[in-house]
C-alpha cells in the first residue's frame, strides 16, 4: 500500500481539521490519490495569497517575485501531478493483481478446501476496505477509530473466521470435562437411612459415607439393643456401634445434626441424625405397622417429604426390604463399602498365559544366569508393566515353559524357573503335582520367602492335601516349622446340631473331617516314616505321630495370640469376614507361614458374598506384596464323579 505524499514545501502547516481528515493508509488506493490532489491544491493556495499581499507593498519587485513563485508552483504542481498519476496507476495495477489472484483462488477453491478459506478471507478483506472508505466519507470524526478497526481486520483476515469455531469449541467442553461438570452440578446432598443389619455387619459403617449425612431410626436402636448380648461377631458389632453413638452424641445438638468426625474419623464429613420425633407418611400400599422393616419404609417416605433438598436413600443388606422399597418408589441400596470387587472373575488369578513368541516382543537383550539350580532371566518390554511379584507365566506350547516373577522394578522384571513337583523325585509325602496349577501352588508352599499363600479352587482341586503335604514336609523333615496349626470357620451347611462335648480339640473334631481324610491319604502314600521320630511303622502309630505335630484351634480363642515358627492353615476361609481375616493374619510372629484355603462358590455365612468375603479381600490386598503368593486351581483331581458333579450340578 503506497504511503501518502509528504508536504511539498518546508514550513507548510496543516490545520487540526485537516489532520483529522487525513486519509488512512489502509484505505482504498483511489481514495488516497484523491486526498493527495486535494492536499496539493490547498498547499498551492497558501503561497499565492502571500505573494498577492507582498505585491501591494512593492509592485515591481513583487511582480518579479510572483513570476518566480508562479513558475516554481507550476513545476511543483506538475511534479505532484506526475506522482499522483503514478500512484493511481500503481493502485490500478494492485487492484488488477488482486482481481487476478481472486480469480485464481476461485478456480482453486473448487478442488482445494484450503483455497476456499483463502477466498473467503480475501472477500472479507475487500468488504472491510470498502466499509472503511465509506466511513471516512460520511463520518470524518470517527474515521480514526474506524480505520484502526479496519486495519486490525485487514491485517488478520482469517482471525474472524477462525475465532468463531474456536469460541464455539471453547463454549462446548470436551466429553470428559463435560461429564465431570455435569456430575458435579448434579451432586446433591444425600441422607442415608441405615438398616440394623448394616450396623451389625460393619460397626464402622457410620464413618463410611464421606460428606453425606446418616439417619438412624428409633426402631434400629431397639433392634441393636436386642442383639448386643453374646460373644458372637454380631453381638460385638452391636456393642461397638452403641459405644460409637454414645461418644458422638456427647455435648452435641441432636436437632441440628451431630458431626461424625468428632471421634477422629476425618473422612466422615457428614452429620448424624437420630429420630427424635414421630414420623409418618402415606405409602401407595398400606403396610402393617408392627413390623420393623415396614416402620423403616414409612420413615424413609416421611424424610423425603421433610428434606426436599436432599436425596433420601435406604441402605440395607436385606434383599427383601430393598425390593419392597423399590416397589414403593423409594430409593434403596446395598451396603457396598466392604465389597472388594463386583465381579470376582476379575480377581487376581496368580498365573497368566503368554504367547509362544513372547521372547521376540521383549526389548533389548535377555540377561540369563544360573543360581542354586534355577535359571534366571532379566527381561524388558511392555509385558513387565502387567506382572506382579510371585506371579506365574506359562506357555501352552510343546515343550511348555513356565516361570515365576521374582522381581519387578520399573520396566525390568526377573523370572526364575520352577521346581518340577510333578516328578516323583520331588514328591512330598508321596504326593506329586498332577497339573500345572498344583505345581505352581507347591512352589509357593515350599518357598520360605513366601509368608502368606492363598489357594482358591472348586471342590476336589487338592487345596487341603497340598497344604498338608507341604506343611508335614517342612515340619517333620526339614524342621523349618515346629508345629502345624489348623483352624476354620465353624459355619454349618445345614441346621446346627447344638453344643458339642469335650475339650477344644474334641469340639473342633467334627469340623475337621477333611483333615482326617487327607491325613489318611498322606500316611498311606508316604515312604518317610523315619521322619516321625518313631521306629514303629504301624498305621496307627504313624497317624498318632503326625497328629502330635498338629493342633486344631477355634477362631473364638485366636485374639491376643502370637504364633512363632508355625505353619498355620486356615481352611474354608471364604466364610470369614475381612475383619476376622485381619484378626487371624495379624497373629503371625517371626518365622510363621499362613496359608488360606477356600472356594468362593461355597459361602455359608449370612450377609457375605463373593465380593465381600475375607478371602477375596486378602487376595486383592496381598497381590503386590513380594512375600505373598496366590494361585487359583482350575482342574479337579478328586474323582471323575466329583468333576462331573462340579460341572453339571
Amino acid at each position: 500500500m503506497p504511503l501518502p505524499p509528504l508536504p511539498t514545501r518546508l514550513g507548510s502547516r496543516l490545520s487540526k481539521e485537516t489532520l483529522n481528515k487525513a486519509p488512512d493508509p489502509s484505505a482504498h488506493p483511489d481514495a488516497t490519490a484523491e486526498q493527495d490532489a486535494a492536499t496539493a491544491q490547498t498547499a498551492a493556495k497558501q503561497p499565492s495569497a502571500a505573494s498577492s499581499e507582498a505585491a501591494v507593498d512593492t509592485p515591481s519587485a513583487a511582480a518579479q517575485k510572483a513570476s518566480k513563485k508562479t513558475a516554481a508552483k507550476k513545476s511543483v504542481q506538475a511534479t505532484k501531478a506526475t506522482k499522483t498519476a503514478k500512484t493511481a496507476k500503481t493502485a490500478k495495477t494492485a487492484k488488477t493483481t488482486k482481481a487476478t489472484k481472486a480469480t485464481k483462488a476461485t478456480k482453486a477453491a473448487k478442488t482445494d478446501p484450503t483455497a476456499q478459506t483463502a477466498q473467503s478471507a480475501a472477500a472479507k478483506k475487500t468488504s472491510t476496505q470498502k466499509a472503511g472508505k465509506k466511513a471516512s466519507q460520511q463520518t470524518p470524526a470517527l474515521l480514526k477509530t474506524a480505520s484502526k478497526t479496519a486495519t486490525k481486520q485487514a491485517s488478520t483476515p482469517s482471525t474472524a473466521k477462525d475465532s468463531q469455531p474456536a469460541t464455539q469449541a471453547t463454549d462446548k467442553p470436551k466429553p470428559g470435562v463435560q461429564t465431570a461438570l455435569e456430575s458435579a452440578a448434579d451432586e446433591t446432598p444425600k441422607l442415608f437411612v441405615l438398616d440394623t443389619n448394616v450396623l451389625l455387619h460393619d460397626a464402622n459403617c457410620l464413618f463410611m459415607f464421606k460428606e453425606h449425612d446418616v439417619f438412624i431410626p428409633m426402631i434400629v436402636l431397639e433392634e441393636l439393643d436386642n442383639q448386643k448380648k453374646g460373644l458372637s461377631e454380631v453381638a460385638r458389632n452391636a456393642r461397638q456401634v452403641s459405644r460409637y453413638l454414645d461418644n458422638i452424641v456427647l455435648d452435641q445438638n441432636m436437632a441440628q445434626g451431630m458431626s461424625l468426625d468428632i471421634l477422629g474419623h476425618v473422612e466422615a464429613q457428614g452429620k448424624l441424625f437420630l429420630q427424635t420425633q414421630a414420623l409418618d407418611a402415606q405409602l401407595p400400599i398400606h403396610l402393617p405397622v408392627g413390623k420393623a422393616d415396614n416402620a423403616i419404609l414409612y420413615i424413609v417416605r416421611s424424610l423425603q417429604d421433610k428434606f426436599k433438598d436432599k436425596q433420601v436413600i435406604l441402605v440395607s443388606k436385606d434383599i427383601n426390604i430393598r425390593l419392597k422399597a423399590k416397589a414403593l418408589g423409594l430409593p434403596a441400596e446395598d451396603y457396598r463399602h466392604d465389597h472388594v470387587m463386583d465381579d470376582t472373575d476379575l480377581l487376581f488369578k496368580g498365573s497368566r498365559v503368554v504367547a509362544p513368541d513372547f521372547w521376540s516382543e521383549l526389548e533389548g537383550e535377555v540377561e540369563t544366569w544360573v543360581q542354586s539350580g534355577f535359571t534366571f532371566y532379566r527381561i524388558r518390554g511392555p509385558l513387565v508393566r502387567e506382572l506382579s511379584v510371585n506371579e506365574f507365566i506359562y506357555t501352552e506350547t510343546e515343550p511348555p515353559f513356565s516361570a515365576q516373577v521374582k522381581e519387578v522394578h520399573r520396566n525390568t522384571a526377573v523370572l526364575a524357573t520352577l521346581r518340577d513337583y510333578g516328578h516323583t523325585k520331588n514328591n512330598l509325602w508321596g504326593i506329586t503335582a498332577r497339573n500345572r496349577e498344583q505345581n505352581f501352588a507347591l512352589n509357593l508352599l515350599m518357598n520360605p520367602d513366601c509368608d502368606f499363600v492363598s489357594l482358591l479352587g472348586q471342590a476336589g482341586t487338592g487345596k487341603t492335601l497340598l497344604a498338608l503335604a507341604s506343611s508335614l514336609t517342612q515340619t517333620l523333615e526339614t524342621k523349618r516349622y515346629n508345629e502345624i496349626i489348623i483352624t476354620r470357620a465353624t459355619v454349618p451347611v445345614g441346621d446346627d446340631i447344638g453344643f458339642l462335648p469335650g475339650t477344644e480339640e474334641e469340639k473342633m473334631a467334627p469340623w475337621m473331617g477333611a483333615l482326617e481324610d487327607n491325613l489318611e491319604v498322606l500316611q498311606a502314600g508316604s515312604r518317610h516314616h523315619y521322619a516321625l521320630s518313631t521306629h514303629n511303622t504301624q498305621h496307627q502309630s504313624a497317624l498318632e505321630a503326625i497328629r502330635a505335630h498338629i493342633q486344631i484351634k477355634s477362631l473364638s480363642f485366636m485374639r491376643g495370640r502370637t504364633f512363632l515358627n508355625k505353619f498355620v492353615i486356615i481352611d474354608e476361609a471364604q466364610n470369614l469376614t475381612p475383619k476376622q481375616m485381619k484378626t487371624l493374619i495379624t497373629r503371625a510372629g517371626p518365622g510363621t507361614k499362613i496359608v488360606c484355603l477356600g472356594n468362593l462358590a461355597q459361602i455359608d455365612t449370612p450377609y457375605l458374598t463373593e465380593g465381600s468375603s475375607g478371602l477375596t479381600y486378602v487376595v486383592d490386598r496381598f497381590k503386590d506384596w513380594p512375600h505373598a503368593g496366590h494361585i487359583t486351581l482350575q482342574q479337579g483331581e478328586r474323582s471323575r464323579l466329583a468333576d462331573f458333579a462340579n460341572s453339571a450340578l
